[in-house]
């Protein structure tokens, strides 16, 4: 079949349903007007809804009338603490909260995708789970929570997307293997023993042994960790001191740590702690790190994503179907991969004539929706050819 054709009859209620969420944003683990009205939306196209999955997450399934696999599709539907600067008339009507992500536009991509399976349910081969997120962006996220509630069951495969600022919109981009890594953070307080200015040799100085410390971290990638293997170190924040004459008793950091394997994380987690553990001999002071575990790496399945990147090379729109790089940033579709095969490709909506090339979290992110349709077609065309895969 040819699903562009269909779906760009739906593009005007596409463009409605993002600017609509667009122009009502809601912050992670708050977003109950937003899962109402994905709610009512499956409702009415008679595709039965189960609610408060893992916290405000929610889920609908379509049943086909022919045998076949059963297939995850999920999007995201949390919004950012980020004031919107654009000058549009679907602009945030929440001060200070926005999509600034495009969780809008995976949203819209998933109900306007529901309705055309649904309008075909004859011919459906297998069941089709319409999964949408909560709390994203935000540890511990909602991709855990809705997993720990279930959402899995019987289920065989599972597909994401996300959109990109930094490709075209006439594109899909697709990662094989490893994707997004692992998003840890950490935070270290020291404690020393404050004074006057004046006098240091009465003190224990926080801060100089603080920054020997954080000079120090700096090694852990740069020297400990193979040049062949990615690994990042970061720190975000150092708080210390109030006065220019007084030696601060406490210092305070925070940071995040990037990496794809899990062996390279507790490597980068061993050095950082034998460093503190070194910097309080050496300068008599005392460190508390808490270390917090992120999102884990996203590793796309190989056999899947390959599979996804040849059958969308049917669809006339998609001018460019390209190798996506990996990035250091973080995910929480990683969970679902843990679990089950399946593949997260990306949706370009870059377009500069549209003032739509503003980074993502940059509050005058926007999109070229027309990318919006390709990504509905790469989500038809899977559910289509799920047997196809099922072959390989």
């Amino acid at each position: 079949m040819n699903w562009y054709k269909e779906v760009a009859q739906h593009k005007e209620e596409l463009i409605e349903i993002r600017r609509y969420l667009h122009m009502h944003p809601e912050l992670s683990f708050q977003e109950t007007n937003t899962a109402h009205y994905i709610a009512s939306y499956l409702t009415e196209l008679g595709i039965p809804v189960t609610r408060n999955v893992g916290g405000n997450g929610l889920y609908g399934v379509i049943e086909g009338r022919l045998p076949g696999p059963t297939v995850l599709l999920r999007a995201d539907f949390d919004a950012l603490p980020i004031h919107d600067e654009k000058e549009v008339p679907y602009k945030s009507q929440v001060p200070g909260v926005m999509h600034a992500c495009g969780h809008d536009g995976h949203t819209a991509m998933l109900l306007i995708t529901a309705k055309i399976l649904q309008s075909h349910v004859d011919v459906l081969k297998g069941n089709v789970v319409l999964c949408h997120q909560h709390a994203e962006e935000v540890l511990p996220g909602g991709a855990k929570s809705m997993i720990e509630a279930g959402i899995l069951q019987d289920v065989d495969y599972v597909f994401g997307m996300h959109t990109s600022s930094n490709l075209k919109s006439d594109a899909i981009s697709f990662i094989s293997g490893p994707a997004y890594s692992y998003a840890d953070a950490f935070t270290i307080d020291v404690k020393g023993l404050g004074g006057h200015g004046a006098a240091p040799h009465t003190t224990h100085d926080t801060i100089v042994a603080t920054s020997f410390l954080i000079t120090q971290l700096q090694t852990v990638v740069s020297r400990c960790v193979d040049p062949i293997e990615t690994g990042v170190l970061t720190i975000g924040e150092f708080n210390s001191g109030d006065a220019f004459n007084v030696i601060a008793e406490t210092a305070h950091l925070s940071g995040t740590v990037r990496t794809f394997k899990q062996e390279i994380k507790n490597k980068l987690i061993n050095d950082m702690t034998s460093i503190i553990q070194g910097i309080e001999k050496s300068f008599n002071v005392k460190i508390d790190f808490k270390y917090t575990d992120g999102y884990p790496a996203l590793v796309n399945s190989e056999r899947e994503t390959l599979w996804l990147k040849n059958i969308s090379k049917t669809i006339e729109t998609i001018q460019s179907l390209e190798e996506g790089s990996p990035s250091l940033g973080g995910e929480d579709f990683a969970y679902f991969l843990q679990k089950k095969p399946g593949s997260y490709f990306i949706v370009g909506v870059r377009n500069e004539a549209l003032k739509a090339d503003y980074p993502h979290h940059h509050p005058k992110f926007d999109m070229d929706e027309n990318g919006l349709l390709n990504g509905v077609s790469v989500l038809v065309n899977l559910i289509e050819h799920m047997d196809t895969l099922e072959k390989i």
